[in-house]
């Protein structure tokens, strides 16, 4: 019996060695591209913006040991109970139904897991909501089947972006269903809020490579962010099922550099300086108040002067009336 368990017990560490080298060597085969998925990949697409990172690092250093414990352990469990308690090894069955420390442990243990979770959870959920200051803003509309974009900040009106065609996106050599034929572009290291919604029905605004995910809802705006840090070209998808052509709507965001990025709205026909201009004149509007405020003072001083004669001058005015 004992060279038995013995035995599974080497079995067992035999597989999971064998599976983890597996895991290992085919995701060292797979060459993770930039921006799109890699076929035969298996872990998070590369990170381009910090939300991402941060992602990746709750998923690889929380989560992916946890669950490989936990999973370990109770693949273990099991085998020994088989091994253990099978009708041969064990033919007479005790006769106790349960156990109070056992059902207390097993109760305990998740809910302190979870609880460990959840602090590094909440601390990416916080990640997400606190937007540093943005410096430029794009609102992104879902329809049946494509989306809309625009640059308010900018003062370029909505433009529509659809799946580029498989004979196009193959002469192009882009990646069909996920090449569009107008992409949002934005600035390289550039605070960009996005401002979703959908016109429709519901849609989700997805971008692996930045780590993005928010529900496109209609008659609701949702706000999220991102900051690129290298430029080029990145795809998503709407990943909500939207209707029949679902899979037909993808996202692509070009990060340009900021002089590309002012040509490309000037091409628009937007204007390029509109946020700095914008944010010039909220940053100079208190003094041009403030001056604007001391020259009305100046001036109703001046003409209560000139209303008011002088004390010295009321006696002598008296005396000729006299």
């Amino acid at each position: 019996m004992k060279s038995s368990l013995q035995g599974m017990r080497t079995l067992a560490a035999g597989t999971a060695a064998g599976a983890m080298t597996a895991f290992w060597g085919v995701q060292a085969l797979a060459q993770d591209l930039m921006g799109q998925p890699t076929p035969k990949g298996i872990g998070l697409q590369p990170a381009a913006a910090p939300l991402k990172h941060d992602a990746i690092w709750f998923h690889d250093v929380i989560l992916m040991p946890i669950i490989t414990i936990i999973t370990l352990f109770v693949a273990a469990l099991l085998i020994w109970v088989i091994v253990r308690y099978n009708a041969r090894a064990n033919p007479v069955p005790a006769k106790f139904s349960h156990n109070t420390t056992i059902e207390v442990i097993w109760t305990l243990v998740p809910v302190l897991i979870l609880v460990f979770i959840s602090i590094f959870s909440f601390r990416l959920l916080f990640a997400y909501h606190d937007m540093p200051r943005p410096d430029l803003t794009v609102k992104a509309v879902g329809y049946q089947w494509y989306w809309g974009y625009e640059y308010p900040d900018h003062e370029v009106g909505e433009f529509i972006s659809n799946m580029l065609p498989e004979e196009d996106a193959r002469a192009a050599g882009v990646p069909y269903l996920l090449a569009a034929n107008e992409p949002m572009v934005v600035p390289v290291g550039k605070t960009v809020r996005v401002l979703v919604t959908a016109a429709d029905v519901i849609h989700s605004f997805a971008m692996p490579a930045f780590g993005l995910k928010t529900d496109a809802i209609p008659g609701r705006v949702n706000e999220t962010w991102f900051t690129a840090e290298k430029e080029g070209i990145y795809y998503g998808q709407c990943s909500e099922l939207c209707g029949a052509d679902h899979a037909y709507m993808p996202i692509e965001i070009r990060v340009v550099s900021q002089a590309e990025f002012d040509a490309w709205i000037a091409s628009k026909g937007g204007n390029p300086a509109g946020l700095a201009a914008a944010a010039a004149a909220d940053a100079a509007a208190p003094a041009v108040e403030a001056a604007a405020a001391d020259a009305a003072t100046t001036e109703g001083e001046t003409q209560d002067a000139a209303a008011t004669p002088p004390e010295s001058a009321a006696p002598v005015a008296a005396a000729a009336a006299n």
